[in-house]
């Protein structure tokens, strides 16, 4: 069964920066994609990037554009979500997702949810 592990939340001021992990473990098949969700209280969840088994990184939030970058490293079977310049807007719940085949910007292409973990940008 897979399972994903968030961390790297938190409380940062507007302007700073953070590194969000993905942890994955108990998949069979080639390593999955893996895309990074957000959702803030009240709206839905939505796409923000997401890193294929080859490492083609994809982007779907426009405000997230020239600030976020998304990595893996397979060995340790982890995916990062590097967060620079953050704003009051980008808190919410992020939530890593995977689907065994290519990536995809919609939330209800994904099987398998971590637990989420909380980016609040607050002065």
């Amino acid at each position: 069964q897979l399972q994903l592990v968030e961390s790297g939340g938190g409380l940062v001021q507007p302007g700073g920066s953070l590194r969000l992990s993905c942890e994955a473990s108990g998949f069979t098949l080639d390593y999955p994609a893996i895309g990074w969700f957000r959702q803030a209280p009240g709206k839905e969840r939505e796409g923000v990037s997401c890193i294929s088994g080859n490492n083609f990184a994809s982007y779907y939030t426009p405000s997230g554009k020239g600030r976020f970058t998304i990595s893996r490293d397979n060995a340790k079977n982890t995916v990062y979500l590097q967060m620079h310049s953050l704003k009051p807007e980008d808190t919410a719940v992020y939530y890593c997702g995977a689907r065994v085949m290519d990536c995809s910007p919609f939330k209800y292409d994904y099987g398998y949810w971590g637990q989420g973990t909380q980016v609040t940008v607050s002065s």
